[in-house]
């Protein structure tokens, strides 16, 4: 892997002039990308009232979830070169409009077709916007101000599977599970108007034409392989649909990387995943997400079905996960410069581990909350290494891509871990079944922290002056 051209990439600033308003379009950038991150968890609490009142069977309920995420993870990569190509604010604005109206339609739905239909526009929606929105925040900020701001960033999008817990509780339980989508429609238009008025237009960062073959090919790829992990969490790693989707998925990037040569106007530069930053990078966001979904599922089911709670106090013993995330990715935004991202990532992984230990050396609710909690505060860190080393040398470009190549690993992550999780304590997350499944899962999950640690030594550039 190559280094040189990361320092190279590295001079060229963002910006000449920091924007007057860079820290105020954080915020609503941060905002929307929180919501796009809630959507996940608060729908998934209120999906088994949204199953009973509008007829829907269990096929149609896992596709609320999934169909949203297949699609955010299967566009990212299109959405990210076309806010190169396009400008940022053009795709940020667009995509924020799309999740806004699909949200509206989703709410009103009445039966499966419209809502499964408007979860897919939701998640083209977020596709474009997600990292349109995070190369924005690569392109306004430099230096120490750039790692406060991906802190910032980080903290947002990992609390907020646990905040979506507790919201998705109080929602279902108060005014009903349309409201999950409903709220998204006044937040997503106070923020469309406002980042109309004062996101600057910057300028774009690319030539050239869309590779719409390139963009099919890695969509349907990319979309094979969330698939087959999402299935192998419910039918096995050797269900042989699951195996076929993982082989049509390597097949798929087998062929979009020789397009990818052929073409003139290619989706990506190839030459970014030789760059050990950019490397680092998708590894560690991979590894986080997959720990922080263990996190929030096996700590759901645990206090669910072991312990007895209902979805409105687990999701309120769930907000020290979501305060210990934010927390930790914020102070890390701060840290980085001064320590480097490879001794924070090692750390970051060694507390995460000692989290999830915890669980397994105890019982009980108590110390159920702490074990996560405690996990949850290494993982924030992980979040801020992911990004910053990904991102922090890259030419402004690049910067769309590459956002799209992180958040595309970001969801790659996250449905490995739910598929792990599920296959790993399957038996106990059944109700009424035992805690065995649950340790199982937990010290998979505190070997994979520490193994990360020892790669991550070797594969994070080492703090550079």
């Amino acid at each position: 892997m190559d280094d040189t051209d990361d320092t190279k990439s590295a001079t060229a600033p963002p910006v000449d002039t920091p924007h007057p308003l860079r820290w105020s379009i954080l915020g609503l950038l941060g905002l929307a990308q929180l919501m796009l991150i809630l959507d996940i968890t608060v729908v998934a609490i209120a999906l088994p009232d949204m199953g009973a009142e509008l007829g829907l069977d269990r096929a149609a309920l896992t596709w609320v979830v999934s169909g949203y995420a297949l699609t955010f993870g299967s566009l990212m990569l299109l959405g990210g070169r076309a806010a190169d190509l396009f400008g940022p604010k053009r795709i940020v604005l667009t995509g924020l409009a799309v999740f806004t109206a699909a949200s509206l339609v989703a709410g009103l739905a009445t039966g499966a077709p419209l809502l499964l239909g408007a979860r897919i526009a939701q998640g083209a929606g977020a596709a474009l916007l997600s990292p349109a929105a995070l190369s924005v925040v690569v392109r306004l900020f430099d230096g120490e101000e750039r790692n406060r701001a991906l802190g910032i960033w980080s903290a947002l999008g990992g609390g907020g599977a646990a905040l979506g817990v507790l919201l998705g509780g109080l929602i279902t339980a108060g005014p009903g599970w349309a409201w999950v989508f409903f709220v998204n429609v006044p937040v997503g238009l106070a923020v469309l108007v406002t980042l109309a008025r004062i996101l600057p237009a910057l300028p774009r960062a690319g030539s050239g034409s869309l590779d719409l073959p390139g963009a099919v090919l890695v969509a349907a790829a990319t979309g094979s392989f969330i698939y087959a992990l999402i299935r192998a969490g419910d039918d096995g790693w050797f269900d042989g649909l699951t195996i076929g989707l993982g082989i049509a998925a390597v097949a798929g990037y087998l062929l979009f990387g020789l397009w990818q040569r052929r073409t003139a106007a290619p989706l990506m530069d190839l030459a970014l995943l030789g760059r050990r930053s950019v490397v680092a990078g998708i590894f560690v966001i991979a590894v986080a997400t997959a720990l922080m979904v263990g996190v929030f599922f096996l700590g759901s089911f645990y206090l669910q079905n072991l312990q007895g709670h209902g979805p409105l106090l687990t999701g309120t013993l769930f907000l020290p996960v979501a305060l210990l995330t934010m927390v930790s990715a914020m102070m890390s935004g701060r840290l980085i410069g001064k320590t480097g991202a490879r001794l924070l990532a090692v750390g970051a992984l060694a507390v995460a581990a000692v989290g999830f230990l915890i669980p397994v050396l105890g019982s009980g609710t108590a110390t159920m909350v702490i074990g996560v909690s405690v996990a949850a505060a290494g993982l924030g860190a992980l979040f801020v290494v992911a990004s910053a080393t990904a991102l922090g040398a890259v030419a402004p470009h690049e910067a769309g891509v590459t956002s799209g190549i992180v958040s595309t690993f970001h969801e790659f992550g996250a449905s490995a871990g739910a598929a792990a999780v599920s296959s790993t304590a399957a038996a106990s997350l059944a109700v009424g079944g035992g805690a065995g499944g649950f340790d199982d899962a937990f010290l998979v999950a505190m070997g994979l922290a520490a193994v990360s640690a020892v790669i991550v030594t070797w594969l994070i550039p080492g703090k550079q002056g």
